[in-house]
């Protein structure tokens, strides 16, 4: 019996890629961004990119730092570019709806890191609601 490989359970597949060495540093470094623990990063990441993404991803994340130009520093506190762009952990509406909290946070007088911090509160109840 011939199976498409689109049917088949890639979790285990996947599973091996992201605990490879440079995968698993990027992990941890996204990780300690986000304020979240690496096995509920790990299972977001799994469920939500493919093979070619997991095994990109400590380049992609590389690419996404070095692009960080500095001009909001709420944005890049956030990682929106990072998480949404180089590195799809987020898609662009949840990641626009925690920067608009952490914008309109910081426009209301609180202090920078307070703000990113409750932008990152709502990217952490995606992950593990």
């Amino acid at each position: 019996m011939t199976e498409y490989l689109y049917e088949k359970d890639l979790r285990p597949l996947k599973y091996n890629v992201i605990i490879g060495k440079r995968q698993d540093q990027t992990v941890r470094e996204m990780a300690a961004l986000l304020g979240i623990r690496i096995q509920k990063l790990r299972l977001l990441l799994i469920e939500r990119l493919d093979m070619s993404n997991l095994e990109n991803m400590p380049a992609r994340f590389e690419a996404g730092l070095s692009a960080m130009d500095s001009k909001d520093p709420i944005a890049d506190a956030l990682g929106r570019d990072l998480f949404v762009r180089y590195v799809q952990v987020f898609t662009k509406s949840e990641m626009e709806a925690a920067y608009a909290r952490a914008r309109s946070l910081a426009d209301g007088g609180l202090a920078h890191d307070d703000a990113v911090g409750e932008g990152k509160a709502m990217l952490r109840e995606v992950i593990s609601p």
